[in-house]
């Protein structure tokens, strides 16, 4: 059976796939079957906790052990991440920056990867086609907090080392290897998934200080590239010193249409972070929720925020204040609000929050021409 895909109880079935659709069934048979780790056992040694640690958004790890000693002790470490080149971000894109900053906050270097040859292998995105939404991505991570003063930022195709890693892990992976981890897929995606791992293991070079604590922060959908990336480490551990990347995973957002993850493949189901107010507006009223059918029955029975993509986007990114997240979560559950209320209410924290970031990533334009090498 390919090892991205976990088989349920009741003939159910989660699929892990980077490349495609994900879902999943079961958090808690993700810790059973593939050995990742409860967050919740470590969260107390933080120095301070953000929502998406306290919510349990973020909810497992692979060896954070080794980052918590690093903060603590005040030592080096880094947080890699990255964004594939295909689009505008859309709203999902807000917690990983939001991760990133975190780390960085808490005294780590990010690296911060352009993956323009992912884009390009697994969306047919032409690289020079892939350097002008990159150029909008970065904007955008500017604007939600990323400090480029503490960061590597690059594009995969212009790293020569992150090329140069690649070709020297393909001599220890073997097609059987790679198949159990990803499926059947065409060669250039397991070319991208070598870069990938070389992205991943980039902060540990000499150039940059050499082997040190690394963090990636991912949604568990990226878990086949820790994997592999992490057994490459293994490999390659006593001829370039690398320490196996360690990793943080948060859960994924429902999407606007009630589908189990925000997809591209359905404009209905995600709004991105430059989209017009009006054509979020309208998203956000015709979105999926948790209410009844009716008034009547949503005051008699309340309604079920636990299934609701609107009580999502308050949770993941839009209220930090638990009391008022817990006073709304109750609100709809009891039955004291109606989803037109609701999303009423969304719509004008939702729309204030984007006019306001739409503003700011106007002043990073030169900023972020000079960091991609376009000025």
């Amino acid at each position: 059976m390919n090892s991205s895909v976990i088989s349920l109880r009741n003939s159910k079935v989660s699929i892990i796939d980077p490349w495609g659709s994900t879902a999943i069934e079961s958090y808690e048979r993700l810790f059973e079957e593939f050995g990742i780790q409860r967050i919740s056992d470590l969260i107390d040694k933080l120095p301070y906790k953000p929502s998406f640690i306290r919510r349990g958004i973020v909810f497992g790890h692979r060896d954070f052990e080794r980052i918590i000693e690093a903060i603590n002790k005040k030592q080096t470490f880094a947080v890699m991440s990255g964004i594939k080149p295909t689009g505008p971000l859309h709203v999902g894109a807000i917690l990983t920056l939001r991760e990133i900053v975190f780390f960085q906050k808490l005294g780590g270097t990010a690296f911060y990867c352009i993956a323009d040859i992912e884009a390009y292998e697994d969306n047919g995105i032409p690289l020079e086609e892939s350097e002008k939404i990159a150029l909008d991505n970065l904007l955008d991570a500017l604007a939600l907090g990323l400090d480029s003063s503490r960061a590597y930022i690059y594009r995969q195709s212009k790293e020569n080392d992150v090329k140069d890693l690649a070709f020297i892990f393909a001599r220890s992976v073997t097609l059987s290897t790679i198949e159990a981890i990803y499926g059947v897929r065409h060669m250039g995606l397991y070319m991208s998934a070598l870069v990938q791992a070389g992205d991943i293991l980039l902060p540990q070079l000499k150039r940059f200080g050499g082997p040190k604590p690394t963090v990636v922060p991912v949604g568990v959908d990226q878990d086949p590239h820790i994997r592999l990336c992490r057994d490459l480490a293994h490999k390659f551990r006593d001829k370039l010193g690398f320490i196996p990347p360690s990793a943080t995973y948060h859960m994924l957002i429902r999407g606007l249409d009630g589908s189990s993850k925000m997809s591209k493949r359905n404009p209905m189901s995600y709004f991105t972070l430059t989209e017009d107010i009006d054509s979020i507006t309208y998203k956000l009223k015709n979105a999926f929720t948790g209410g009844k059918p009716t008034a009547k029955e949503q005051k008699m029975l309340g309604g079920e925020p636990e299934k609701c993509p609107i009580f999502d986007l308050y949770k993941f990114f839009f209220i930090e204040d638990d009391k008022k997240l817990l006073e709304i979560y109750w609100k709809c559950k009891n039955g004291e609000m109606l989803c037109g209320e609701d999303k009423a209410f969304a719509i004008e924290i939702i729309t204030s929050f984007i006019r306001n970031h739409q503003r700011r990533r106007k002043s990073f334009i030169d900023k972020a021409r000079e960091l991609l090498g376009l000025t």
